[in-house]
């Protein structure tokens, strides 16, 4: 059977990658074909391309977007030089990449890169880079070249989604990918596959309840963000999963009303950077509520109260609010003061009815003082309730202990190893409990 070229590889680059002749051939079980031995060649690490589909930097390349003001910075020309700097900027700028470039440096390149036939970086991309930093900022010749497996020309775009999920986020995505970087992919997935998390968990080596707790981590990370409006992205919030993770297990079955409440209180705390432990407490259908009324007594923040509630009101498509929070969201100015908040960075300023300005970053201060207040009253509230509660509860276990004492007595007596002076031992020093509780009581 005659292959034909793929047009939308650079035959060019196919062509010297074909002409490489292969140090050996590897067997990668993880490449879905039954052939799944791929030739190993070394190339020059100045040569082959980063991958912008790589899941591990999503996060990242919507801030290097938003930061050139360029929506197709990734898609226009991926293995341009614009794609191509700022995936390799991206990569060298991640977290432990000083190590990974002492550690290639001592002990060598262990495992070979995975490349398309032209050329493109889907499993290594950190690995290359630190090698290509070596070699180009330490002037190290070791560097010059990098190892890599060439996958078949005819791969198909799915075939390469299943190939990084199986060789990076089933073995080793604990030591490189970031939460939210590892939800984009499972959203991609979850699209992928109708929409079914039994099939992704599959696709990740993983467990339904896992895949679906990120899936729904990263959507409400999505709606702080398009409430943002640009202020912040994604990748500001890597370091605020336990709080999506506690706000999106809390809503999953909660009436609208209860979950924009707690929604909109999890939101204003985050960008206050409220602890998270804190803002568990606000885990109740009148979060919102409580915290407006903490507002409106706080002399610092009641005038940006006053000027989120008296903003004019968004058109019909601009409503994010009405979108995210819910079709009829209560007649409260909170929600308002979120989207105020939400699409100011803290550097910037925000307008006060009077025509002056407050910082946004004194604003975040004083918001996080008067909801943590709040969450602390909660907490106390929360502690009286249970301590209400407490000797009923503990009653109820006395009286199903005792039934159960009642049940098994005429067996235990029955038998020889049965002692009645202990069992009336017992029973005194439970009547002089009884004694003593009531006794109280009185």
């Amino acid at each position: 059977m005659i292959r034909l070229p793929n047009p939308m590889l650079d035959q060019d680059r196919v062509a010297m990658l074909q002409a490489r002749k292969p140090v050996r051939h590897v067997l990668v079980p993880a490449w879905p074909r039954e052939q799944k031995e791929l030739p190993q060649v070394e190339v020059e690490v100045t040569w082959v391309r980063f991958s912008t589909l790589n899941h591990r930097t999503q996060a990242e390349q919507r801030r290097e977007i938003h930061l050139a003001g360029q929506p197709d910075l990734f898609t226009a020309d991926p293995l341009g030089p614009a794609a191509q700097d700022a995936q390799y900027r991206i990569l060298t700028g991640q977290e432990g990449f000083k190590e990974l470039k002492e550690d290639l440096k001592d002990r060598g390149q262990q495992d070979p890169a995975i490349i398309t036939a032209e050329g493109v970086l889907i499993n290594g991309n950190r690995r290359t880079a630190a090698l290509r930093s070596l070699y180009r900022d330490d002037d190290w010749l070791k560097a010059r070249y990098v190892q890599c497996l060439v996958l078949p020309d005819d791969a198909q775009t799915d075939e390469l989604v299943d190939l990084e999920a199986e060789l990076q986020i089933a073995r080793d995505f604990k030591q490189e990918y970031s939460w939210i970087n590892e939800a984009f992919l499972i959203e991609e997935l979850y699209d992928r596959e109708g929409k079914d998390f039994g099939r992704v968990a599959r696709r990740m080596h993983s467990d339904v309840a896992k895949v679906r707790d990120l899936h729904e981590k990263l959507q409400q990370v999505h709606q702080l963000v398009d409430l943002a409006k640009g202020a912040r992205l994604h990748v500001d919030f890597s370091d605020n999963e336990s709080a999506f993770a506690e706000l999106a297990r809390h809503i999953r079955n909660k009436p609208p009303a209860e979950a924009d409440s707690v929604r909109s209180a999890y939101f204003l705390g985050t960008l206050a950077n409220v602890e998270y432990r804190k803002l568990r407490h606000l885990q109740r259908a009148d979060a919102a509520e409580l915290i407006q009324r903490e507002i409106e007594r706080d002399p610092a923040l009641k005038p940006v109260l006053d000027a989120a509630q008296s903003a004019p009101a968004p058109g019909p498509s601009d409503d994010l609010l009405d979108d995210l929070l819910g079709e009829d969201p209560p007649a409260q100015p909170l929600n308002e003061l979120l989207g105020l908040v939400a699409a100011r960075k803290p550097d910037e300023s925000l307008p006060l009815g009077d025509g002056d300005k407050i910082s946004a970053r004194q604003v975040l201060s004083s918001l996080r003082s008067a909801i943590t207040v709040v969450a602390d009253e909660a907490a106390d509230e929360a502690a009286d309730q249970s301590a209400a509660k407490a000797p009923l509860v503990q009653a109820d276990k006395v009286i199903s202990g005792l039934k159960r004492i009642r049940k098994d007595l005429p067996k235990a007596r029955a038998q020889t190893e049965w002692d009645e002076h202990a069992f009336a031992l017992k029973i005194t020093e439970i009547e002089g409990l009884l004694d003593e509780i009531e006794g109280r009581r009185g």
